[in-house]
């Protein structure tokens, strides 16, 4: 295999690789010069030089929200950087009910919640629910999907019951909360009672949520992570090739990628 040729990059802000960046924190003091200075310390302290604290609010008694901007002498090269990634090939909503029409030939059903003690369906909502997403139509608008969008605070052993009794093709999680964790140690929990329930590795297990992504999914146990921005569509296309994957049933042109190449 031909390794890449090296690409150094640094961040840019007013012109290429100067290496300017905007940081933002809060800081437990109360606003003043000082917590200024305070927070202009911080940064070099950091290893960052040029420092300039652009802004300082009162967050709430005794914090203060900074923002700072600063140079970085740190660059990377992007060519040794390699991070799996969810690629798949882009149909539309016709043209996609059409090739699960003509492909898969039954509807493919599909379970979603927000589980644990998340109570935030705002994600679940978007990817399931008929309306979508930013004029993407949800998983439910499609004819060649039974969507079933059971809300949040379900546990995981109640999700995975409830999709394996309408033999479910794939399941969604979504995690919105992230506090100490928390998401990662539900997610794991999750993992747990699909392989005691023996559905890991047969039935399509998705995780989204705004902390999440692909490579985090997988390292978890799941089969793809969908993060900030994810579209309905997106999530409908990668379900679509992956089942019809999984039953020999994938175009010659069609192609997903969840694996690190």
């Amino acid at each position: 295999m031909v390794k890449p040729s090296k690409q150094i990059i640094r961040p840019y802000g007013d012109r290429r690789d100067d290496g300017m960046v905007q940081l933002s924190f809060t800081l437990p003091v109360p606003l003043s010069e000082k917590a200024k200075e305070a927070a202009a310390q911080f940064t070099k302290k950091m290893g960052f030089t040029d420092v300039k604290v652009a802004a300082a609010e009162r967050a709430a008694d005794q914090y203060t929200f900074f923002v700072v901007y600063a140079r970085s002498n740190v660059t990377l090269d992007y060519a040794e950087i390699d991070v799996p990634e969810v690629v798949v090939r882009k149909m539309g909503f016709d043209d996609l009910n059409a090739l699960i029409k003509e492909k898969v030939r039954r509807r493919i059903v599909v379970f979603g919640a927000c589980t644990g003690t998340d109570t935030h369906t705002v994600g679940i909502d978007a990817i399931l629910n008929m309306k979508g997403y930013a004029g993407d139509y949800g998983l439910e608008r499609y004819p060649g999907f039974e969507a079933f969008n059971l809300g949040s605070q379900v546990p995981n052993e109640d999700l995975i019951k409830k999709a394996t009794a309408k033999h479910a093709d794939a399941i969604l999680v979504s995690q919105v909360v992230t506090q100490r964790d928390v998401h990662k140690d539900n997610s794991r929990q999750f993992i747990d009672a699909a392989k005691a329930a023996g559905i890991h590795g047969k039935t399509l297990l998705l995780l989204g949520g705004p902390r999440v992504d692909h490579k985090l999914a997988l390292e978890l146990g799941f089969d793809a992570g969908f993060g900030p921005g994810t579209k309905p569509s997106d999530v409908a296309n990668y379900i679509v090739h992956a089942v019809m994957k999984k039953e020999g049933s994938e175009s010659a042109d069609s192609h997903y990628q969840g694996e690190p190449s």
